[in-house]
């Protein structure tokens, strides 16, 4: 009989204590450490210490370029580095019913037109109900298998017999290990099922997709080291309110960090959108104040996006200050610049800024777009349809130069805008077309941006 003893686990870090802390000493976070009983299993760690491979030179390492797994969904490759790398474990992490099961099912569609052996175990959901899903997605292969099961040790036979090229968790969170003295979804089941299932993409050559759930923060649940396990962490996002969806690269060890997916939710499931700023531009009010595009760029992709801020006299002696898709911390900032530098008497004024589509955006490009949407807001004036704007802004009011800003611009004249208010620290050596249909304005502060954007409608 093995023996067992009792340790306690942060939450948040995974630092292990033999005693229970108030405080845990690695993140400093309070009432996060969880009592753990485990068990010593000399067998296995005997097994895994004989399969671990001696240490080689560098020199004598060789690396031949493997070929990448592509699904032929563009969106989906492109945020994974131009298609998945074998051995490698993926972590999507999303809402309840965001969207994460029918991307992973449509994926897996895709996949098995390649004749690759795929595994979904539906730890939520009956063998039926996920073919229900699949005859709504319209899929049906040979060579795609799916189970129900939570039990970690019968997955793991599965694997065994099926010796599949892609296995999916749907999700991490309801799978136990009968060995742990603890409940599905407790902090030391994810981590020993997600460490056990990572190792063995490694040693078996399969890719591994975990599922995982998210807490009211947003952030993935269960302990931190979840996402240090795993080679790519993608968070799918989205207003339940709106049909469109972002999945984001939060970490990618085989590509970039920056990438974004944009899909639509339909009956047949999820679209891939490839000219996303047609579709967040296409009910843009005419003559509007408080209302104007800014091109972000997310990773190598710009997109133009409409920002709109409502701003009214507020009744109450504390006025309400609200954002949708914007930090909400950098819009107060942004107000603040506005209230010193330029005297906007914004106290006792209720404003909500907003980014149509359900999007949500982070970039600093956005600063000056904020700006001029409360501005334009406040004084009732619109902005002209055909200026987009974009520039960072600085606490002093002066406006700074963004990344890629050539980019930004072509995307801006794609879609027919003709001026372009723009930081002049990017203007200086930027080339466009000698024939180019749109014309540059440089500002340095916000003061001349916003005489610039305002003044085409004789106020």
């Amino acid at each position: 009989m093995s023996k067992t003893k009792t340790i306690y686990v942060c939450q948040e870090c995974g630092y292990e204590s033999p005693k229970w802390l108030g405080k845990c000493p690695e993140c400093n976070q309070w009432n996060t450490m969880i009592e753990k009983v485990i068990s010593k299993e000399p067998e296995i760690h005997k097994i895994r210490e004989k399969s671990q491979n001696m240490p080689k030179s560098l020199t004598d390492v060789d690396v031949t370029e493997e070929r990448r797994i592509t699904s032929e969904i563009e969106e989906f490759d492109r945020i994974l580095g131009q298609g998945l790398v074998k051995n490698s474990v993926v972590l999507v992490g999303g809402e309840p019913g965001i969207g994460k099961s029918t991307l992973l099912l449509q994926v897996s569609g895709k996949y098995c037109k390649k004749n690759i052996k795929l595994l979904y175990v539906s730890a939520e959901e009956s063998i039926k109900q996920t073919k229900i899903r699949a005859n709504r997605l319209g899929i049906n292969f040979k060579d795609l298998f799916i189970v129900n099961q939570t039990n970690f040790n019968v997955i793991l036979e599965y694997i065994n017999k099926l010796s599949p090229d892609i296995v999916i968790i749907d999700s991490i969170q309801t799978i136990y290990r009968p060995e742990l003295n603890s409940t599905a979804g407790s902090i030391s089941q994810v981590r020993e099922c997600a460490g056990e299932l990572s190792y063995l993409a490694k040693v078996r050559n399969f890719v591994l997709f975990l599922v995982g759930h998210v807490t009211k923060e947003g952030a993935i649940a269960g302990p931190k080291v979840l996402e240090h396990i795993v080679d790519t962490v993608l968070y799918f996002e989205g207003d339940r309110h709106h049909n469109y969806r972002v999945l984001r690269t939060v970490k990618n060890r085989f590509g970039s960090t920056n990438e974004v997916g944009i899909f639509e939710m339909t009956d047949r499931g999820l679209r891939e959108v490839k000219n996303p700023s047609d579709i967040f531009l296409s009910e843009r009010p005419e003559d509007t104040s408080g209302s104007v595009v800014v091109p972000t760029l997310e990773g190598r992709r710009p997109i133009l996006v409409e920002i709109q801020a409502l701003v009214s006299f507020s009744g109450y002696s504390q006025p309400s200050r609200r954002t949708t898709g914007l930090d909400y911390n950098k819009v107060n900032l942004l107000i603040a610049v506005l209230e010193k530098r330029l005297k906007f008497k914004l106290f006792n004024k209720d404003i909500f800024v907003n980014v149509a589509g359900g999007v949500k955006v982070q970039e600093p490009a956005t600063d000056l777009a904020v700006i001029c949407a409360i501005s334009s807001s406040s004084k009732n004036i619109p902005i002209g349809r055909d200026v987009v704007v974009f520039g960072e802004v600085g606490l002093g009011g002066e406006v700074r130069a963004v990344a890629n800003p050539k980019k930004r611009i072509e995307e801006a004249e794609r879609l027919g805008f003709k001026r372009c208010v723009m930081p002049s620290g990017n203007s200086k050596g930027l080339s466009l077309r000698q024939d180019a249909g749109i014309k540059l304005i440089p500002v340095n502060t916000i003061y001349s941006a916003l005489k610039e954007v305002l003044k085409r409608t004789g106020k």
